[in-house]
């Protein structure tokens, strides 16, 4: 009996790459967004494509909290107001003013919220890759987040990351494992407005550098 063959590579031609590139530069995050509910069973389907992220030693230590408690939001929310204003005590003049004036999340209008979480002591992976980055299952868990915004984008679905929360007391909120590690807060739904170009440009808080700025060769 002959061996099963592999299966073949899927070939990605040049209009393909430039779909992505268009995927990439569409991406953007989403602060504002339209209220209508998103259909049932695209949030796990659009997990599922997260999961099929790399993980350090396939480890997987991805951990999803889709949160639906208007209790639990509105805390969530609250501590939002509450590092929001610290941050901006940190401002001043000009840059003060441009920072209040910015809209930094969409918690208010977002059908979903989404928090991701890093399992610290997970046992898949047996420990593969950790030993000298430990720092590695979070970063696995970026990889996945990353890969939920490019496949949220594609189905029209805008994401939001909101960073400006105290990773504690949202795991507190959400009375998760000791042993979970926030990484992401995010909104998801459709975006009341569609740009290539991020919303902190457009607001002026800062130009996107070019990418030769940060290459660097030894």
């Amino acid at each position: 009996m002959s061996e099963p063959q592999p299966d073949a590579p899927p070939e990605f031609d040049a209009a393909f790459r430039d779909k992505l590139r268009d995927l990439f530069l569409w991406r953007r995050d989403v602060r504002r967004f339209r209220t209508v509910p998103l259909p049932d069973g695209l949030v796990e389907g659009l997990l599922a494509q997260a999961a099929l992220a790399p993980s350090v030693g396939n480890s997987q230590p991805w951990r999803f909290v889709i949160v639906e408690d208007p209790a639990r939001r509105k805390r969530v929310r609250d501590d939002f107001e509450t590092a929001n204003k610290d941050a901006l005590e940190g401002y001043s003049g000009e840059r003060a003013r441009t920072y209040a004036g910015l809209k930094l999340a969409g918690l208010d209008r977002a059908p979903v919220q989404l928090a991701v979480f890093s399992d610290q002591a997970t046992v898949r992976g047996h420990g593969l890759g950790q030993n000298t980055m430990p720092e590695m299952l979070p970063y696995s868990v970026v990889a996945a987040v990353n890969t939920l915004w490019l496949a949220a984008r594609a189905a029209g679905v805008g994401v939001g990351w909101v960073s400006i929360i105290h990773p504690e007391r949202v795991s507190q909120i959400l009375d998760v494992p000791d042993a979970w590690r926030l990484v992401a807060y995010l909104c998801l739904g459709r975006p009341e407005e569609e740009h290539p170009d991020p919303e902190l440009v457009r607001a002026g808080w800062q130009d996107r550098a070019d990418v030769t700025e940060f290459i660097v060769r030894r």
